[in-house]
């Protein structure tokens, strides 16, 4: 007797095979995603009618391929001109982050020009109705209808013939070709598939919004990823009205471009100039501040970075951070204490960023270290200041990348004063630049710029006997 076929079970997102059914793939560890896997012969293709015949590539018109602005500026930026007719633009973003708020302005918006379809499969159409009033939204070329199929959903198509369509969200969305329940693996594939076909025929701007895991990654299979044309990320802290846009994926533009919203209660502003949004608005200097100027993209932002060195009775200092990486600030306090001789072994360190921003990147190790060292001697920093670099574990100081774009940016905003990496190269006009090879380096210029601008505001010099030193003069500040 001849032996019947085994069967295989393969994983839909990693590829990984086994010979018996698992809920859990053994490589990607995905949940969901093994499913039989059947080993037919290949079988030969035969060939079909062309639907339109190969031209050469200089005969091919690029006026379908070109971006249409949608009428939000910082959507715009991150998509590289707007949104292409055809393209599928995946949204994702926690919950509550402002993710349909923004896609209901920019159906407003593109409303005003061209008909919009938007789709709702978590709300109702009257709580949406209700959205659109407050932010101001109502437009009677943006179409908007509740459902959850697929079908359906390109019925209202052909009716509307949208040139945006809006999709919240791919999660909910059915396909009845597909079994399983909405949001899981097989539906979202089979949805999104049949979505991209949809825009790609039709020529339809298409935006889909996606939710996001407990860990931050969007919800189903890998493949929905690599289906879609563009990935964006929405991010926000809940208690702030700061919210980022960020590309992870673009096949038609950068993905290094940022934009920078601020959610408000009347909807969801751009902001094309935010880094004031960064900065404690004070009149004279406080000890534990020091201003940097980080890169989010390629967007230069000033922002200020806090910390606060105060004695601890207790065996183990407490070390808290807020907007900073923790391990990173551990390190810095660290070289502080081994290359300067500052004693900060029994002090309590918090360090904090102003405005909710979180900052990731070496470039702010200087001014982290700068603030540590003016809170833990009580000496503010010199106004009109900021400081830009990496520290590595020698103490020593090295270059960053775009370091002469944040200077430029800290000088656009009225900053006098920069310390920088050495070899910055020409100086930008209008803002002195300092090179600097270490940390003591830096440490010790700002302790003497202070002292000069604090000996010219004085009357006259204080008066000490001679040979005795003051503490500005045996140690940085």
């Amino acid at each position: 007797m001849a032996k019947a076929a085994k069967t295989s079970f393969r994983c839909v997102e990693c590829g990984w095979s086994t010979l018996k059914w698992v809920g859990r793939c053994g490589e990607c560890q995905a949940w969901g995603t093994v499913e039989e896997a059947g080993a037919p012969a290949p079988a030969a293709v035969a060939p079909t009618p062309v639907t339109a015949r190969a031209r050469p590539i200089t005969e091919i018109s690029v006026e379908s391929a070109e971006a249409v602005p949608t009428g939000v500026d910082e959507l715009d930026r991150v998509l590289g001109g707007g949104a292409v007719p055809g393209g599928v633009v995946l949204l994702a973003g926690e919950p509550g982050v402002g993710k349909s708020t923004l896609l209901l302005e920019v159906a407003a918006m593109r409303a005003a020009k061209a008909p919009v379809l938007y789709i709702t499969g978590e709300e109702s159409a009257g709580q949406v109705r209700l959205r659109a009033e407050r932010l101001g939204a109502l437009s009677d070329q943006l179409y908007l209808a509740a459902e959850t199929s697929v079908a359906t959903l390109a019925a209202h198509v052909d009716a509307v013939a949208p040139k945006l369509l809006i999709v919240d969200s791919v999660q909910t969305m059915v396909s009845p070709e597909a079994t399983g329940v909405p949001g899981g693996v097989t539906q979202i594939r089979q949805v999104t598939g049949a979505l991209i076909q949809i825009a790609k025929e039709r020529g339809i701007a298409t935006v889909l919004v996606g939710h996001v895991t407990k860990d931050g990654s969007i919800a189903g299979p890998r493949l929905l990823e690599h289906l879609v044309d563009v990935v964006l990320h929405f991010e926000g802290e809940r208690h702030s009205q700061l919210r980022l846009l960020r590309a992870v994926k673009n096949r038609y533009g950068p993905t290094d471009e940022i934009g920078v919203f601020e959610l408000t209660d009347k909807g969801i502003e751009g902001l094309p100039d935010p880094s004031g949004l960064f900065l404690t608005e004070r009149s004279d200097p406080v000890p534990g501040t020091c201003v940097t100027v980080t890169l989010e993209g390629r967007r230069p932002l000033i922002t200020e970075v806090q910390a606060l060195v105060a004695p601890t009775p207790l065996p183990a200092p407490r070390r808290a951070t807020s907007g900073l990486d923790t391990s990173r600030v551990n390190m810095i306090l660290a070289v502080l204490e081994k290359r300067t001789g500052m004693k900060l072994a029994n002090m309590d360190v918090y360090a904090s960023t102003v405005g909710g921003v979180k900052l990731g990147e070496p470039a702010v190790d200087l001014a982290l270290a700068i603030a540590a060292g003016s809170s833990n001697n009580d000496v503010a920093l010199p106004s009109g200041f900021i400081a830009v670099g990496e520290v590595g574990l020698a103490g020593d100081v090295r270059a960053v990348n775009g370091v002469r774009r944040r200077v430029a940016e800290a000088q656009r905003l009225g900053f006098t004063d920069a310390v920088v990496p050495k070899n910055f190269g020409d100086p930008v006009p209008g803002i002195r630049t300092h090179e600097v090879e270490e940390l003591i380096e830096a440490l010790t210029w700002v302790a003497k710029s202070r002292r000069r601008k604090r000996s010219r505001s004085e009357n006259r010099p204080e008066e000490r006997p001679p040979g005795q030193t003051t503490l500005d003069e045996e140690a940085p500040f």
